[in-house]
């Protein structure tokens, strides 16, 4: 009886809890304090105050990696859950996602 219970899913998911808890206040007593002082918290710049630089971002460039995570992320999907169908669906489908790479990768090189 008792090992039906630790071995069920409820019990394990609280015990691994417990371990991630136990684990992580036992980093937080033994590390280290840091101080926060002024120097720690300014960015390097050969000692002089400058104003921080504004971030710009490539939105095409951005828009490219997207695409292909998107790809990418729906190719993984695909072929994760097509383990019930014949082999030759899921390689027709991986080799359809190749070749849109294939075709998107000349766009990436303009930019």
């Amino acid at each position: 009886m008792y090992a039906d219970l630790l071995v069920s899913l409820p019990s394990i998911f609280i015990l691994s809890i417990i371990v991630g808890l136990i684990i992580y206040l036992v980093g937080w007593i033994v590390a280290a304090k840091g101080e926060k002082t002024v120097g720690k918290v300014a960015p390097y710049a050969c000692g002089e105050d400058l104003p921080p630089r504004e971030f710009q971002v490539n939105v095409e460039e951005f828009l490219i990696y997207a695409v292909y995570f998107l790809i990418f992320d729906i190719l993984a999907f695909t072929l994760a859950t097509s383990l019930s169908t014949p082999g030759y669906f899921p390689a027709v489908y991986a080799l359809i996602v190749l070749m849109a790479v294939v075709i998107l990768a000349p766009l990436r090189r303009r930019g």
